[in-house]
C-alpha cells in the first residue's frame, strides 16, 4: 500500500488489569471498505474508539494522512472533525428533526452558514433516501431510519474517513437490510469505512479487507474470498461457522440480500 490514508501502529490499551487491545497494527487505503470481525470483549469497539481518540492509547500510534493524530498536542476536536463515527446507538438529539441533527455539527464544528448548512443537510438525507424526513423528530423514526440520519450527520461533516461501530447491532431484523444497503452504495461510491460488524455476508460482499481481532489482537486478516473460504486459523473458521449459522445461511445478512449484497464488486 503506497499511501494509506490511516496507519494503526502496535496500539494498546487496558481498563484498570484488563488489557483490551495487545498491540494492534493494520494499514487502510483511501477509498477501502475494511471490516473487523470478532467476537464480544475481542476489543472491536475498543479500537475504533482509539483510531478516534474517543479513548486515547495507552501506547502505540495513529496516523491520518501522514500526520500523527496520537502526538502530544495535537487537537483533538481537529482530529475528530476528520474521522466521522456512527455509534450502534444512533446518538441523535431527540429534541432536533432529522435536518436539524444533521445540520448541527457543519454549523457548530465547521463554522458553515446556516442556509449552506441546510443545503448540504438535505443533499446527505437524500443520499441515505431520508429527504421526505427531514422534519421528523427520532421519537417519529423508525431504528432503521434513526441509524440512517446517522449516518447522514456523519458524512455531513465530510470526514476522511468514517468508523461503524456495529451499526446494525441494535435494529430488529427487518430493519438492518435498509442500513446495510446504504452503506453498499456508500462503499461502492468510494467512500472509506472501517466498520465493525458481524454481518459476514455484507463483510464478503463489500470489504476490501477483513480483520478477524480475538482477546484484543489481530490473529488473521486477508481479503474476504480468502479469510471466509479458507481461513489460516481454526479459532478463525470456529467464529465464521458459528455466526454463519446463528444468521442463517440466506443470500444475505440474516437471509435477506439488501441492495445486491450478494454481489461484490461496482465500487
Amino acid at each position: 500500500m503506497s499511501d494509506p490514508i490511516l496507519r494503526v501502529e502496535d496500539v494498546h490499551k487496558s481498563y484498570g488489569e484488563t488489557e483490551v487491545l495487545r498491540g494492534v497494527s493494520f494499514e487502510q487505503g483511501r477509498a477501502e471498505t475494511k471490516v473487523v470481525i470478532g467476537s464480544s470483549g475481542s476489543g472491536k469497539s475498543t479500537l475504533l474508539r482509539c483510531v478516534n481518540l474517543l479513548n486515547r492509547p495507552d501506547r502505540g500510534r495513529v496516523w491520518l494522512e501522514g500526520t500523527e493524530v496520537t502526538a502530544p498536542g495535537m487537537d483533538l476536536n481537529r482530529v475528530r472533525r476528520q474521522i466521522g463515527m456512527v455509534f450502534q446507538d444512533f446518538n441523535l438529539f431527540t429534541h432536533l428533526t432529522a435536518l436539524e441533527n444533521v445540520r448541527l455539527g457543519p454549523v457548530r464544528v465547521r463554522h458553515m452558514p446556516r442556509h449552506q448548512a441546510t443545503e448540504l443537510a438535505m443533499e446527505e438525507l437524500e443520499r441515505v433516501g431520508l429527504a421526505e424526513k427531514r422534519d421528523s423528530y427520532p421519537a417519529e423514526l423508525s431504528g432503521g431510519q434513526k441509524q440512517r440520519v446517522s449516518i447522514a450527520r456523519a458524512l455531513a461533516m465530510q470526514p476522511k474517513i468514517i468508523l461503524f461501530d456495529e451499526p446494525t447491532s441494535a435494529l430488529d431484523p427487518e430493519l438492518i437490510g435498509e442500513v446495510l444497503g446504504v452503506m453498499i452504495s456508500l462503499a461502492r461510491e468510494g467512500l472509506t469505512m472501517l466498520v465493525v460488524t458481524h454481518e459476514l455476508e455484507f463483510a464478503r460482499a463489500v470489504s476490501d479487507e477483513v480483520i478477524f481481532l480475538e482477546g484484543g489482537a489481530i490473529l488473521e486478516q486477508a481479503p474476504p474470498d480468502v479469510l471466509f473460504s479458507r481461513p489460516a486459523n481454526e479459532r478463525t473458521r470456529q467464529f465464521i461457522r458459528k455466526i454463519t449459522d446463528l444468521q442463517g445461511r440466506g443470500s444475505g445478512p440474516r437471509g435477506r440480500d439488501p441492495r445486491g449484497v450478494g454481489e461484490r464488486g461496482g465500487k
